[in-house]
């Protein structure tokens, strides 16, 4: 009887065990952590949460993540007041494997969630301010690109399109006191552009196979330059206008700074091989029920590598953070 007792006894912890989505939940009910969803979403907030739950319940990649952190990342969503649910493309919480050196001086790979805004939550973050008569940004095809005023920055797109081949991107804006502003960006420069600076542009994947995804139509589930290029191209033509020629509200700032995918990720693994754990974001004072638990040129918003790495290249002791494609 004995043996059979001593058989039992880790058969019933694994069956006591708790699931990821008990331990998020666990987190969120905290009264401290409601009041922080209530303070920015106000009558919303139980449909956010939900919302959270189910995202988090159909990831596998974000339940390897600490559920404070999961909670932390989406609280930044929350307080621009856009939404997470994917289909709707205003916003997502992405896992990085993120390089963090030890006390040992080895490496580690650590899944850490990260808020990304979408081009559809910078386009809605604009329209709120109130100071934009319209803006607009979409794909331009083979055919429809005219000239390029390189001096006035004016662009012609009266062209008559010839083909379904996407050749590059445009965002345009006009405030109320008329001033406007367009940008256009060729395929060829977006993906370079996501190969030098974006941490989710896998080592292998080259310029060329970038390109190719912009005209495969392939509608991946993943989130990223390897997912959706066309989408990520929009929200990058978006910003890079906005940011050196829009008006900017406090929403739109916070939401750019936020902005792993173009800014944050750029210098955050210098920052963790500089810092290891030493500043960890979480909410562990937080008190619920217990269940086991680039820097960026100013003028323009561009992502510049740190100063203790040559512009276009990698630390050669650090790895390179890793996008987990599980969306």
């Amino acid at each position: 009887m004995t043996g059979n007792q001593m058989t039992a006894q880790p058969q019933n912890a694994v069956a006591t065990q708790q699931k990821p989505v008990d331990l998020l939940k666990a987190v969120i009910n905290a009264p401290s952590v409601q009041d922080q969803f209530k303070n920015a979403l106000g009558d919303h907030k139980d449909a956010f949460v939900a919302s959270l739950i189910d995202l988090y319940t159909g990831d596998k990649s974000l339940q390897t993540c600490k559920p404070q952190a999961v909670i932390m990342e989406a609280l930044r969503a929350a307080t621009l007041r856009l939404p997470i649910n994917k289909a709707l493309g205003f916003a997502y919480i992405v896992v990085y494997n993120n390089s963090v050196k030890l006390p040992d001086g080895t490496w580690t790979k650590v899944p850490t969630p990260t808020f990304i805004p979408g081009y559809k939550g910078y386009i809605q973050l604009a329209m709120r301010t109130g100071q934009y008569r319209t803006i607009n940004a979409d794909l331009v095809y083979e055919g429809e690109l005219r000239k390029v005023n390189k001096l006035t920055g004016e662009i012609a797109f009266d062209g008559e399109k010839t083909s379904d081949k996407v050749v590059g991107y445009f965002c345009y804006f006009e405030l109320l006191n008329g001033f406007s502003k367009t940008l256009y960006m060729s395929v060829e420069d977006m993906a370079k552009y996501a190969k030098r600076y974006s941490p989710s542009v896998g080592k292998n994947t080259t310029v060329e196979m970038l390109i190719a995804k912009a005209n495969d139509g392939i509608v991946a589930k993943k989130v990223g330059w390897e997912g959706n290029f066309n989408d990520m191209a929009l929200k990058t033509t978006l910003r890079r206008l906005l940011s050196k020629y829009g008006y900017l509200s406090v929403e739109m700032q916070t939401a750019m700074a936020n902005d792993a995918e173009e800014s944050e990720m750029a210098s955050r693994n210098t920052m963790l091989a500089d810092n290891a754990n030493a500043q960890v974001l979480d909410i562990s004072n937080t008190e619920y029920e217990e269940v086991d638990g680039t820097n960026v040129d100013r003028e323009t918003g561009e992502v510049i590598q740190a100063a203790s790495t040559p512009q276009g290249e990698k630390s050669a002791d650090a790895p390179a953070a890793d996008a987990t494609p599980d969306y």
